[in-house]
């Protein structure tokens, strides 16, 4: 923006605090009463925003930002770590004076009209400042011209104004930007109006992308959704948003088309499929489950008698681990043999309006809430259950499954696959290893390729039994096993081994689970167990030091609970991984930007 241009802004508005509090409206009675306590302010802010701007459009939008990843609390969590601020008289200034709503005119001098003063409030006049320079979208080298002419204006008008600028004003920028990008946010959303048309949607989402990329940090995404991924929200939520205002389901929309390999079932016609599609837009917040691979919505059905689940692949954040085996393909194998396990039935699975792969799978956590999950550590009795599931997957047929055991046996077949994934690790992953004194995949297959286990019959393995793949006190009672897409066949020791190493456990209750496990399990499934369960443990120890760097470095999911506990103690997963290895660590530098941003 032009300097001249610049400086008549900033002087207008230098001229704002000229204006007398006695012939402004009256305050709401919520407002400050201490008219220079500029952190009471700030919490003023945050509270105003939320009830007048989120609480309003929350139970028609809240599902929109869970779908998006946007936390709904970043303000209140932002203020909240806010320190105490520097003591600013306040005044009138405009929060909205943008390049929309401000008219510069020409003569013989430059001047302003505002044209917007439903902006207009009373408080800290560098929460102005702030509030123009995220909204009249500055570029960044053009930040400290702006702030030195509103300096130089102040000095003139409210010279008390300027005190502490330089603290303080990052704060109210970081409350600006998680500000601007809720109401852009909503401003986009609501903009469609009744649209589905491609082109306003893309326009939409590109409003979205480029307001959640400028507060990604702040607002604790680790991640932000592709402009796809995006318009695809969008079209689901305003789909929905169409079928409830007609009350039914329109002819063009939800037209899916099915996934043969699964079948349609008597128990969930592919009327129902669309009607949870309908459903899945307008599920509130707190039913959408956004995880490390996929998203998640708990949808209820007219004419079906329980809540079903609509997942789907989250495309920011493909997992660098692949299962084996197609997930909908365990779970209708698991059904089919009736055994004794507790898992969810794939209803459906297909592609919807706009190509996009989903399944439908029964919902498994407690009727009216969120599932629970053992995150602490199992209870005996579900230890117990959980055993005694390993051992009835044991005892399910795989032979229709498409397998070929590894000629070289499973243990190799692992360390392989893990000294792959550590070699096909991006750059600074692999340079923020070796810092850390983790080596390459070649000297890992030395070091692991020197041990030897026995070998166990191979059965059906769920693959990654961390505790959020674990309900408690599912919609069948007790312990439910959910998200099988790390399936595989192999040793049957591994998937008990990998499920202590991911979940707190004490000794106690890990040789409690260890000898039920060796008891109910058939012989061959057992054998040498007690000498090889140590081997597994030190490959998923060496695994977790790679995975979590690796989430650390590119910041990857690292807004989901399982990631964030996992980094939170990596400096444990990496003395463990270099123990198990023989090494020494070496110091360890600096926390990633990634890290340090979420």
């Amino acid at each position: 923006m032009d300097s001249t241009v610049v400086d008549v802004l900033t002087r207008f508005v230098a001229c704002l605090p000229l204006v007398r509090k006695d012939d402004l409206p009256l305050l709401p009675t919520y407002w400050p009463r201490n008219e220079r306590d500029s952190r009471a302010y700030l919490d003023t802010l945050a509270r105003h925003v939320k009830q007048r701007m989120l609480a309003p459009n929350w139970t028609a939008i809240g599902g929109l930002f869970a779908v998006l990843g946007v936390p709904g609390d970043a303000l209140d969590r932002f203020a909240a770590q806010v320190p105490a601020m520097s003591r600013r008289p306040y005044s009138l200034l405009l929060t909205n004076l943008t390049r929309d709503t401000v008219i510069v005119l020409d003569g013989p001098k430059l001047s302003v009209a505002a044209l917007d003063w439903s902006s207009a409030s009373y408080g800290d006049p560098l929460h102005g400042l702030a509030s123009h320079l995220v909204r009249m979208r500055y570029p960044e080298d053009q930040w400290d011209e702006v702030i030195d002419a509103w300096v130089r204006g102040m000095r003139r008008t409210r010279p008390l104004a300027i005190s502490g600028i330089t603290r303080d004003l990052p704060h109210y920028i970081g409350f600006e930007r998680i500000h601007a990008a809720y109401d852009d946010v909503i401003h986009a959303a609501r903009s469609l109006g009744d649209s589905v048309e491609d082109g306003r949607l893309v326009e939409a989402a590109a409003h979205i992308g480029t307001a959640l990329k400028d507060a990604a940090d702040l607002l604790g995404m680790s991640e932000v959704p592709s402009e796809k991924e995006i318009a695809d929200a969008l079209f689901r939520w305003q789909a929905a948003r169409f079928a409830r205002k007609t009350d039914g389901l329109p002819d063009a929309l939800f037209m899916w088309r099915r996934d043969p390999r699964v079948p349609e079932r008597d128990d969930f016609s592919p009327v129902l499929v669309r009607r949870a599609l309908a459903a899945e837009g307008l599920a509130p917040a707190d039913l959408v489950f956004r995880g490390t691979a996929h998203l998640n919505t708990v949808v209820r059905v007219e004419g079906h008698p329980d809540p079903v689940v609509v997942r789907r692949e989250t495309a920011a954040a493909p997992r660098r681990e692949q299962g084996l085996l197609p997930e909908h393909a365990v779970l209708q194998l698991i059904e089919k043999s009736e055994a004794p396990i507790r898992a969810p039935r794939i209803l459906a699975l297909g592609f919807d309006d706009c190509g996009r792969h989903f399944a439908i799978h029964t919902y498994e956590g407690p009727e009216g809430r969120p599932p629970q999950h053992p995150v602490d550590g199992l209870l005996p009795a579900e230890a117990d259950e959980l055993v005694d599931e390993l051992a009835a997957l044991a005892r399910v047929g795989h032979s229709s499954l498409s397998y070929e055991e590894p000629k070289e046996g499973f243990y190799r077949w692992l360390t392989e696959r893990l000294a792959f994934f550590v070699d096909a690790l991006p750059a600074r992953t692999l340079e923020a290893a070796e810092q850390r004194g983790l080596p390459s995949g070649d000297v890992l297959r030395w070091a692991l390729g020197r041990y030897e286990v026995a070998h166990r019959a191979p059965v059906i393995l769920h693959g990654d039994l961390n505790p959020w793949n674990l309900v408690r006190a599912g919609r069948g009672g007790g312990l439910t096993i959910i998200d099988w897409e790390m399936g595989m066949i192999g040793d049957p020791l591994y998937d008990l081994v990998r499920h202590l190493h991911l979940t707190p456990t004490r000794t106690e209750m890990r040789m409690r689970m260890f000898d039920r496990w060796s008891s109910k399990l058939p012989p061959e499934c057992v054998t040498g167990w007690e000498k090889d369960w140590r081997v597994y443990r030190w490959i998923e120890q060496i695994r977790s030091a790679y995975v979590d760097l690796d989430r650390m470095t590119t910041g990857a999911a690292l807004d989901t609970p399982n990631v964030r506990r996992a980094v939170d103690a990596y400096e444990m997963t990496l003395s463990a991984a270099t123990g198990s290895l023989g090494l020494r660590r070496r110091a360890v530098p600096k926390a990633p930007p990634a890290l340090k941003a979420s």
